[in-house]
């Protein structure tokens, strides 16, 4: 779907190009609380063709990539903050995405859980050439990415590193 014109596609084409296109990192981790932690991360899964049916093996790799592999079997009521936004990193690199967005992801957790999901965010970008675009209010955090553009009374400002 690289290069098509995306006001060309129906809802389902949209809807279809999202899911096997664009992760999605919210400020709420948005993790469904009757779920495990695993069953969460697959859940973008059922929509693709297939299912979750052999994906379960890489999901169990995020999950350990993200440091919750022994958590994996709990819901998102037992883990911690950190532990529910790491969670829903892992949900949004399922499906292998070409293209990260992250809204205020670490806007709900303390200063050491917002630095280990930026390490883990810059770590994704570095390793896998995995482009994130993330908004932001922690200057801490903006400052850590390669581009920074901040919006001022509706005008974009470019800030070099």
């Amino acid at each position: 779907m690289a290069g098509q014109n995306l006001h060309q596609l129906d809802p389902e084409g949209l809807a279809r190009f999202r899911n096997e296109t664009v992760g999605f990192v919210f400020q709420l981790h948005h993790l469904l609380p009757q779920c495990t932690i695993l069953e969460n991360v697959l859940v973008p899964t059922l929509a693709r063709p297939g299912g979750a049916s052999g994906r379960e093996q890489r999901a169990k790799e995020l999950l350990e990539a993200v440091g919750l592999s022994p958590r994996q079997g709990h819901r998102p009521g037992q883990l911690s903050g950190g532990e529910r936004q790491r969670a829903a990193v892992a949900r949004a690199l399922i499906n292998e995405p070409k293209l990260l967005l992250a809204d205020e992801p670490t806007g709900a957790l303390d200063r050491v859980n917002a630095a280990k999901l930026a390490d883990l965010l810059l770590e994704m970008n570095r390793m896998h050439g995995l482009p994130v675009i993330m908004v932001t209010h922690a200057v801490d955090l903006a400052r850590r990415m390669s581009r920074v553009l901040e919006l001022v009374d509706g005008k974009l400002f470019e800030h070099r590193p």
